[in-house]
Formats: C-alpha cells, structure tokens, sequence
C-alpha cells in the first residue's frame, strides 16, 4: 500500500430537512386542524481514529464527502427522518488541519477518538409547530437550515518515539533492520528511503517504536532533495537519533548541516533530546574513529556513541541510551495525564 501523509479534501455536514404544510382531513371529521410534521437533522460530519490504519490514501482519490440531508416533514404529524452521517476514518495521529493548512482544528492521538467536525443543519417547523389559540389554521412552515461546509488538510504524524535522522546513506535503514524486525529497502545509493518507515524494538522487557525518516540534505528547509516535509513525523518523537557517517571525512560538518535543518523547520525539533551515534563503525580504523568521535563530541558538547548497524557493535547500548530517555518521557506524560484528570 502506497505510503500518503497529506491530504486535502472538501467536506459538508447535510442539511436539515424542510418541515410540511399540511392539513387533517377526514370523513366524518369537522376540524382536521394542521398535522405537518418538521424536518429530519442533516447528518454530521464525524473523524475516527482507527488503529489499523497507516496511511491517507483512501483521500487521493476522493476529496468530497457530504453527509446525508434530513428528510422533508409529512402530513399526520410524521417528523422527517435525520440525515445518516458520514465517518471519516484516519490513522492515529492525524492532524486536521484548516483550508490554510496553518491552524490545527483536531489532532487525532489516541486509537477510537471521535469528534464531530461539522454539524448537520436543523430541521426546519411543520405547521403544526406554528398552530396557536389565535391562528387555528397557520400555513406556514420552515425549510432546514443549510449544513457548513469547508477544505481541511489532513496530515499524518506517525506515532513513535524515537526518529531516525541523518544525511543520506548514514546507515539509518541498516540500523532500524539490525534493531527491529522491519524490513526496510537497503542499498548504496542515496535517498533509498523515500517514505518514512517503522519499527518495533524490544529492549528491557518493553517495546518503543522508532521512525526512520527519509535523508537530510543541506538546503532541505528549502526544498533541496525530498525536502522536510517528512520531518513533522518526528515531531511526536520523545527522543531523535541522529547518525553521522563515520566514512565521511568531515563529520563535525555533516553534523551540523542536519543540525541547521532541523533548526530552520522549527517546531521544537532542535530543542528535542538528541543521542548522536557515528554509524559504521566497522568501516573505519580505530584511530581514525577515536579522532572523529572526539571531534564530534567536541562540537556537539554531548557524548558520541560508535556503533554499526551492519554488524550490531554498539546497537545494544544505544537503544538502551534511547530507552532511558523514552522511559523517562513516558513517566512525565502518565503524570501529566494523571494530573490533567478532574477530582471525583
């Protein structure tokens, strides 16, 4: 299935449904009086949360969805039917977002959220609603009111907790296959990845997901390479990954050019915990990687962990790195929700 995480599409509540004029007649009977019923609600528009799903692609080939209108008031006082309405189904971690696709209407984060969208229109009086001691005989009756109607954005977040990031060939989708069961493309060109990719890993008896994001290029803030658009799949992340090739001969540079792009697409990314491994460690004579790791740890003023995804050397202590902060994250955000609960 094709990997979408944008969408743009036109939505409408339904309208209400137009109450009747109608009068009682019968044989036998005299004073029939007014019976026209009032009109049915129009349907509401209504997105879901679904847990299995993992993409938007059942928005890139339809963009309108309208609910259904009310239905009209009858005679002998029958009220009009409500409109069905219409359930969007989404992933977890889904933003609505408005036309302008600036301003967050809803973000979806938890499996079987629903929330309604749009309103359906009221159902619009019968005459029988407008019968009174001194108008035994009204004619007058309502059409519904008009549902609303608009363009949102939907934009897929993925949910994880930790992101991969990293120029190109840094040996992302290696270390997310040696770390988890996932089975991403792997080869020895640039932009292999062209989707962002999950996978679960298992460490200390728990599991956290991690994300492996397509490659940075310098420039990528401003649409060099893939660009950064993907990189809003890291902004639920509680912890990033960044790695730097050990190959490559100038690392502090390399470094630093993620660095800037992570700074110009904003959002919190450069202020988010940040473990930094240099990635193929085995390729690399050990006095020379001594000498990157500490010019590395120089100009990141953290420390540097040596590892190779394609031989597991140091994978372990970095996913236990990785843990400790998404444990940690993990606390801080059960007792915020704890907190946030109101006092029986």
């Amino acid at each position: 299935m094709k990997f979408l995480d944008e969408a743009k599409i036109y939505v409408r509540s339904g309208d209400g449904g137009a109450g009747a004029v109608s009068f009682r007649r019968e044989k036998f009977i005299e004073f029939g009086g007014p019976d026209g019923g009032d009109g049915g609600r129009g349907g509401d528009v209504i997105v879901e949360a679904a847990a299995n799903l993992n993409t938007l692609i059942d928005y890139r080939y339809q963009q309108h969805f309208k609910a259904e209108k009310g239905h009209h008031g009858m005679g002998a006082n029958r009220s009009g039917g409500a409109g069905a309405d219409i359930v969007l189904r989404v992933p977890v971690g889904t933003e609505i977002r408005d036309e302008t696709n600036e301003q967050v209407l809803l973000d979806l984060t938890r499996a079987g959220e629903r929330h309604v969208l749009l309103k359906g229109g009221d159902g619009g009086f019968g005459n029988t609603h407008y019968k009174s001691s001194t108008n035994r005989a009204p004619r007058r009756a309502d059409a519904g009111w008009p549902g609303e109607e608009r363009w949102i954005w939907l934009r897929l977040k993925l949910i994880a907790d930790a992101g991969l990031v990293g120029l190109p060939n840094a040996g992302k989708s290696t270390f997310l296959a040696a770390s988890s069961r996932a089975k991403p493309k792997i080869a020895d060109y640039p932009f292999t990845t062209l989707r962002p990719q999950l996978g679960v890993v298992a460490a200390h008896g728990e599991e956290f997901v991690i994300a492996d994001l397509p490659g940075l290029i310098e420039g990528a803030s401003e649409g060099a390479g893939l660009g950064h658009r993907f990189l809003g799949h890291v902004e639920r992340c509680a912890v990033i990954l960044h790695l730097v090739d050990a190959t490559e001969a100038d690392v502090v540079g390399n470094y630093r050019k993620i660095r800037r792009e992570l700074a110009a697409y904003g959002h919190g990314l450069a202020e988010k915990p940040e473990i930094i491994g240099l990635n193929k460690a085995d390729a690399v004579p050990v006095e020379e990687l001594a000498k990157k790791r500490q010019k590395l740890k120089r100009a990141a003023k953290q420390p540097v962990l040596a590892l190779s995804g394609a031989t597991g050397k140091g994978v372990p202590e970095t996913l236990a790195a990785l843990f400790d902060i998404i444990t940690d994250a993990r606390a801080k955000a059960a007792a915020a929700s704890t907190a946030a609960e109101p006092v029986p």
